[in-house]
């Protein structure tokens, strides 16, 4: 449940759910960010014109000359959510390509952390990951948790590029890069699948908040293949 409820500027209400970054917290901010996102589609709620969940918080935009902080504030107050309910969440798939030339971080990470290269990937594949929240770049996901065994700080030095479709670890926490960015998270492969389509206006994101994601390993041949 919500513990505070506060201003963010004249313009918008900043929903606080805990200090804790864990799966139950964040269903929480889903479950709300999903109730309002079909009350502001069915017209029940007037003048909320953005809503942006994060691990466990949810920020909500809205217009003054239609609604205020006061009035939304009543609404957050009154609403009654049944937490977890995510019905519409999905399991997705995701083939990574882990061949040393996409695995950009794999050897420095093993050494690190005193772990196999192969036993990095072993235990990072054999789990499924609960997608907290997206951002950052357009689409990009931020899956947790990674087994303890392979969490690590990001880069001491970032990259001013981090190719497109690379998968990083950092922290308990794995994430996709959806375009070439600038990024400190350690890159352990690349996948050949489009995470986000900026062409379909409509449902750009391949991956929401909620959704549960596995990764499988490719060929670097079938990676080439992939979009053919």
């Amino acid at each position: 449940m919500i513990k505070n409820i506060s201003n963010l500027g004249d313009a918008a209400i900043y929903c606080d759910f805990g200090k804790e970054v864990n799966k139950n917290i964040n269903s929480n901010v889903i479950s709300y960010f999903k109730h309002l996102q079909e009350l502001v589609k069915e017209k029940n709620i007037e003048g909320i014109t953005n809503l942006t969940p994060s691990y466990n918080k949810l920020i909500i935009s809205f217009d003054l000359s239609i609604t205020s902080y006061e009035k939304i504030k009543k609404i957050l107050e009154t609403l009654k959510i049944k937490i977890n309910n995510q019905q519409d969440s999905k399991k997705i798939q995701i083939p990574v390509c882990c061949d040393e030339e996409f695995a950009l971080d794999l050897i420095s990470l093993s050494k690190k952390l005193k772990v196999s290269s192969n036993k990095i990937l072993e235990l990072y594949l054999n789990r499924e990951y609960f997608c907290y929240m997206t951002g950052f770049i357009a689409g990009m996901p931020f899956l947790g948790d990674i087994d303890k065994n392979i969490r690590a700080e990001r880069l001491q030095t970032p990259r001013v590029k981090v190719p497109k479709g690379s998968v990083g670890i950092t922290e308990q926490f794995c994430n996709i890069y959806t375009f070439e960015s600038p990024g400190g998270w350690n890159i352990i492969g690349n996948t050949p699948l489009k995470v986000f389509d900026k062409l379909n206006l409509s449902n750009p994101s391949l991956i929401k908040p909620g959704d549960h994601i596995s990764f499988y390993k490719i060929s670097k041949q079938e990676y080439v293949n992939w979009n053919e």
